[in-house]
């Protein structure tokens, strides 16, 4: 499929999800994206609902204006229709049907335009608010569901990936801070290990596709510094936190194998791996153990 008719699509769409969300008409259809835009949808009506009291800088204002007025006039929102209408006259039943079908997918460029402008804003000043937020928090919930939003907006794998490997980082900045809530350390542990797979993840199947290591280098700085900080929670642990902290070490010796192993099939010039697990492709050993 085009990949620009599926954006603008999707554009569509989540465009009529914040209208149905909103209280406005609601559409019967379902799209194989509905589940993927509904992260963002409930982030939208969050921004909404609770706006932190946190002051914009001026300056942001002054350049997030500048970008959006420059995006519109790029994709022709807010241009008059008269010319589309001349250029489809005389071209029967579909041509009066095309600026019909212009204007809708200019309004649903509008609203996303909108949607972008006031999460950008609402967004700057929630993650002041619930930067240093942890489990059980009230504003635990907008501070993961702001990750979310970066993670859709990520332009490509590899920025998807580091995010990940971002949230692994915090989630165990948190772990260190509840650790004496044992649920709630365990709990965190266990989301920073599917942070770690799903960066690892996505960083190794790059790398693996584009023959190109550096992917690699990301992964491998990201265990050195994260098994330092992971060690340093088994002082003053008892039997069962040690015991749950040994799981995220032996995860993270694993990813270094991991990259390990990429990184030899690479220089040794073998081809892309079919095989794949939770940390991506699992590749052959060299000819001759190299």
């Amino acid at each position: 499929m085009d990949s620009d008719l599926f954006s603008r699509r999707r554009a569509e769409r989540f465009a009529q999800l914040l209208d149905e969300a909103n209280g406005g008409r609601r559409h019967h259809v379902r799209s194989r994206v509905d589940d993927e835009l509904a992260a963002l949808v409930a982030v939208s009506r969050r921004l909404t609902a609770d706006r932190p009291d946190v002051e914009v800088d001026a300056e942001f204002r002054t350049g997030l204006r500048a970008m959006l007025v420059a995006t519109a006039e790029r994709e022709g929102i807010g241009a008059p229709a008269a010319k589309t209408e001349t250029a489809t006259a005389g071209t029967g039943t579909r041509g009066s049907l095309l600026p019909a079908v212009t204007a809708r997918r200019a309004r649903a460029r509008g609203a996303i335009l909108v949607g972008i402008a006031a999460g950008a804003v609402a967004l700057s000043g929630i993650s002041a608010a619930s930067e240093n937020a942890l489990p059980g928090d009230a504003l635990y919930g907008m501070k993961r569901s702001t990750e979310r939003a970066q993670l859709a907006l990520a332009s490509s794998d590899i920025s998807r990936g580091q995010l990940f490997l971002d949230f692994a980082r915090t989630r165990l900045d948190e772990a260190a801070t509840v650790r004496d809530d044992r649920i709630g350390f365990s709990a965190v542990l266990d989301d920073m290990d599917a942070d770690t797979r799903q960066g690892v993840r996505l960083l190794t199947t790059v790398a693996a596709q584009r023959t190109d290591p550096a992917g690699l280098d990301a992964v491998n700085v990201f265990v050195t510094g994260q098994r330092r900080a992971v060690s340093g929670l088994l002082d003053r642990a008892d039997h069962v936190e040690r015991d749950r902290t040994r799981r995220s070490l032996a995860l993270l010796d694993a990813v270094r194998k991991r990259s390990d192993e990429l990184r030899a099939a690479i220089a040794c010039g073998l081809p892309t791996p079919t095989a794949s697990d939770a940390l991506g492709p699992a590749p052959a050993d060299c000819p001759g153990g190299r």
